[in-house]
């Protein structure tokens, strides 16, 4: 089976300058194009059998251009959604940061502000990618769109990563990993492979 992780396009946050997670921002006219690229990259190199999707609209969007080059139903799944960032959610950065100041050494399974704790956004990303290997077969491909923030925590599971360390794999905007499950060994393809869309 293969697995594409795939992040979202540029949303309308990311020119406001505000904290995202849970707040609902839709895809710019760039992060369409972006995704657009992506969808015709994607159905040209791996030809997904399934697509699963976030249901926050930036994700839900991206996946939508793939669903209409691929011809692939979009299975919505709220455990797909980035990291419950509470109280924080649309706040310009520095009024965040008054309002909300950071809490220093906050054990994992702790949080404030209204937000999930880590061991709370490992767990989802663990239900969430054990269901997806469970559903499909071992000559699926499967794309999943989603999240900066979750991508990271599938990789804690995929990994078995110890939580809260702080190591984080970035990926940009319709940035894609691809994972190879085969049995016993499972392999790391790609990490944000993103030529599709440079240059937009």
């Amino acid at each position: 089976m293969l697995l594409l992780l795939i992040r979202h396009g540029e949303s309308e946050a990311d020119l406001l300058g505000v904290h995202e997670g849970r707040a609902d921002f839709e895809l710019t006219p760039r992060g369409h194009r972006q995704a657009e690229a992506m969808a015709e990259y994607v159905a040209a190199h791996f030809s997904p059998t399934r697509i699963y999707a976030s249901t926050l609209k930036r994700a839900a969007q991206t996946a939508a251009h793939l669903s209409e080059k691929t011809g692939i139903q979009i299975g919505f799944d709220p455990d797909l959604m980035e990291f419950n960032n509470g109280l924080l959610a649309g706040l310009p950065y520095d009024e965040a940061e008054k309002r909300y100041p950071p809490v220093k050494n906050l054990p994992v399974d702790q949080a404030v502000y209204g937000q999930e704790s880590q061991v709370e956004f490992r767990a989802r990303a663990e239900k969430v990618l054990r269901r997806i290997l469970a559903e499909n077969d071992p000559k699926a491909v499967v794309a999943v769109v989603t999240h900066g923030g979750m991508i990271n925590q599938l990789y804690g599971v995929w990994l078995q990563a110890p939580i809260g360390e702080g190591w984080f794999f970035r990926t940009a905007d319709t940035g894609i990993h691809i994972w190879e499950v085969a049995g016993r060994c499972n392999y790391v393809l790609r990490a944000n492979l993103d030529e599709h869309a440079r240059g937009i």
